[in-house]
């Protein structure tokens, strides 16, 4: 058996490594511009502006591009759109444009030196053992056990180690919340933890209700501690340090107020009108509130001492000494598939007890680095690493895993899929989710459908790679996933999301939302994300957009690896009453495995008749939006008007250069000979008199007018993979079509 030191080590060297790539390659950038130079001591300080909210902590490790110099620094000042930083050396009086480099390797630094306390403690090492290897035999009675609440209470009472499979919408948080209060009652102390502050908010809220609820409540109990919280742990009074504070200690509260007004006040003016004056005035603001966040901070390690329970963040865990240095009855980690297992670790050396709760059939922990040792430990969730999994996927329960086997969330049109491929028949539905789910099948799109595959099969060569990014695009989907929402929402549908694996397409759909739906977007709650970014959330309606398509040669690793399945199975376990995915069948069936999550999908919603065929995308449109309208292609007179309309500019997009009919050669030919026209073509089209001519082999036809009208669909040359009905699409955005041509120019 490998010793407890041992993996310490290993785990230290796979940080190590992520820190290193991260410190050389980086992930996250914001552009920053006016660089001043501020102050020139021991330092260098700038002041820099930018588009972008930044919102890095002050103190943070950062790296500031230019050109071919990096210079390392701390952030002093980062609040809206101004950042003041220190570095080590100078980038002179003035700086024109740079980029900011921040990723969280602090924070594996942090995890990296709680790993080497745990080395000097063998308490600490005995309950990580405990954790990798989880012991055969239950030490919780069994008789007389009321329900599955009660199973866990006794479990995690009598066991060091419990593990609870939550699949989605099987009552995780319920029960959690539950079992936090049943101890806090009993007078035990309790920590929540998980790796978003999402995660910790909804259980830390979900606990402060039911003990509210019981009467128990007593300010100072129970603290969320950190400093990035949501509107549902606001509105519980006495919950946080910050209401705390203000109670308690008024003026320390007050003085804080005031220099934070003062300086977002100040960061305002620099960004109107920058002076060397004001800027030295931040500096030494920045002083100030330093100073009084340390007074703070005392108190709020009195707030910590005397809390029963406390929920934070594995990050905040691993850098905060008034966690790491303390000792629970319970430790509660939330989500943990997504928990690096070093953190997991962290995570039970703290408490006499831990649960360890999540879903490994869900999307694993994020790291960058491609190292072995990083795809080993950082990679892969505890679950897997325990042996948890692998009773699972040989059809059997490990004994130290409760499982949560009702879900309540899904229609079982929809569960159907995901408890039979994904879940292996161990999860079941409640009897109550057909009956509270019909309000939203019934609605529009597909009336009285919860499940429907909209195949977009034949329909044109829209997947296209997106700049420099590699992600993928597909315009015409995007567009039908639009539609989805717009027929959702005019329907009385309010919770609608659209998830995609792909962060170019979701930027997409998010500026699309914002241009056409600003209104709507204020009254409702409509997201468009990765889906990545998607799990832990939920909606009513769920719009699921593969991308994928011809005439791309292969399908995306992230719809087809090693966590692909892990990948569909989140796209769809978010939906509750609708969920539509939109895909290519007969790309799918070409290119992607029967063995492969996605294939499997497709061939289950065909058996299950749930396919909306393009020949009935007549049928289901039913309220088209003023702004994208969908129209017989064929039918050439609406795009002839926007043709012979433009003012400034159009830009063509022709794959077949010696397909193009009579009819089209004299509808570009009648425009205004004054406007701009660019081709896109393979080769010169001398028929056409054109003021630029982009040689590029463009995988679809597209027609952009001005900037500001896009033509998808129109026949302007036939391809085989076009077949009936011929569908064209207006949209009229400069919004979108600005983007999309900065796209395929880059």
């Amino acid at each position: 058996m490998t010793s407890t030191l041992f993996l310490i080590k290993s785990w230290q060297k796979a940080l190590q490594i992520e820190i290193s790539y991260l410190k050389k390659y980086g992930s996250s950038r914001y552009h920053l511009f006016n660089g001043r130079l501020v102050n020139q001591q021991l330092t260098f300080t700038y002041y820099f502006d930018s588009n972008e909210r930044m919102n890095i902590p002050n103190g943070s490790s950062v790296r500031i591009l230019w050109g071919s110099i990096k210079a390392d620094g701390k952030v002093l000042s980062s609040e809206g759109e101004g950042m003041m930083v220190s570095l080590e050396e100078s980038l002179g009086d003035l700086v024109e444009e740079a980029y900011l480099q921040h990723d969280p390797w602090e924070l594996l630094e942090h995890l990296s030196d709680r790993l080497e306390d745990m080395k000097k403690s063998k308490q600490k090492r005995v309950r990580m053992k405990k954790l990798i290897n989880p012991i055969m035999e239950t030490k919780h009675p069994t008789d007389n056990i009321k329900n599955s609440l009660h199973e866990l209470i006794l479990r995690s009472k009598y066991n060091p180690v419990t593990y609870v499979w939550g699949p989605p919408g099987t009552g995780k948080t319920y029960t959690l919340a539950r079992v936090a209060a049943n101890k806090y009652l009993k007078g035990k102390r309790v920590l929540i933890l998980s790796h978003s502050n999402q995660a910790v908010d909804v259980l830390m809220s979900e606990t402060t209700a039911f003990i509210e609820k019981k009467g128990k409540f007593h300010e100072g109990d129970i603290l969320r501690y950190g400093s990035q919280m949501s509107e549902m742990i606001l509105k519980h009074e006495g919950l946080t340090a910050h209401q705390l504070l203000k109670k308690h200690y008024p003026e320390l509260a007050y003085e804080n107020e005031q220099l934070s007004n003062e300086r977002r006040l100040l960061k305002n003016d620099l960004t109107q009108s920058f002076s060397i004056r004001d800027s030295e005035h931040l500096l030494k603001l920045e002083t100030k509130l330093a100073r009084l966040m340390e007074k703070i901070r005392q108190k709020e390690l009195e707030f910590v001492k005397e809390a029963m329970i406390i929920g934070t963040t594995l990050a905040k865990a691993a850098s905060d000494p008034a966690i790491y240095e303390n000792n629970f009855d319970l430790v509660i980690l939330d989500e943990a598939s997504m928990a690096y297992v070093p953190q997991a670790a962290l995570a039970a050396s703290l408490g006499k007890r831990v649960i360890i709760c999540g879903d490994f059939k869900q999307l694993p922990p994020i790291a960058s680095s491609n190292h072995l040792l990083v795809n080993q430990w950082l990679k892969e969730d505890i679950f897997h690493h325990s042996g948890v999994a692998d009773w699972v996927k040989k059809g059997s329960l490990h004994p130290q895993l409760f499982l949560l086997k009702e879900q309540r969330r899904m229609h079982p049109d929809i569960s159907s899929f995901t408890n039979k491929y994904i879940y292996q028949s161990f999860v079941t539905d409640h009897k109550s989710v057909t009956t509270t789910r019909n309000h939203i099948t019934e609605s529009s799109p597909f009336s009285n459908q919860a499940a429907v595959f909209l195949d977009t099969s034949y329909m044109g060569n829209y997947c296209i790679t997106a700049g420099q990014s590699h992600s993928r695009i597909n315009l015409w989907q995007l567009f039908l996933g639009f539609q989805c929402i717009q027929e959702a929402y005019m329907s009385g549908n309010r919770s609608i999301g659209y998830v995609t694996p792909y962060r170019a397409q979701a930027i997409f759909m998010e500026k699309l939302l914002f241009d056409l739906y600003q209104v709507e977007l204020a009254t409702a709650d409509i997201i468009a994300a990765t889906v990545h970014r998607f799990q832990g959330s939920e909606r009513d309606v769920m719009i699921f957009d593969t991308v994928d398509g011809d005439p791309e040669g292969r399908a995306g690793m992230l719809l087809t690896g090693k966590d692909s399945e892990r990948l569909i199975n989140v796209a769809i376990t978010r939906t509750k009453g609708k969920f539509i995915h939109i895909s290519n069948g007969s790309f799918v069936q070409q290119h992607v495995y029967q063995s492969k999550a996605l294939r499997k999908l497709v061939e289950h919603q065909r058996q299950e008749n749930q396919v909306i065929w393009p020949r009935d995308i007549g049928k289901w449109i039913k309220y088209q939006h003023p702004r994208l309208q969908w129209m017989y292609a064929r039918k050439l007179e609406p795009v002839q008007q926007d043709i012979q309309s433009a003012k400034k500019s159009i830009v063509i997009s022709i794959v077949n250069t010696g397909g193009l009919s009579n009819e089209w050669l004299n509808i570009i030919h009648l425009r205004n000979r004054e406007v701009k026209l660019t081709l896109i073509a393979s080769e010169t089209i001398p028929a056409i008199q054109h003021n630029q001519l982009v040689l590029q082999n463009f995988p679809f036809p597209f027609i952009c007018i001005d900037e500001q009208i896009l033509w998808l669909g129109t026949p302007l040359d036939e391809t085989e993979n076009i077949r009936p009905p011929f569908v064209a699409a207006r949209l009229n955005s400069k919004l979108i079509s600005e983007y999309f041509l900065r796209q395929i120019q880059s």
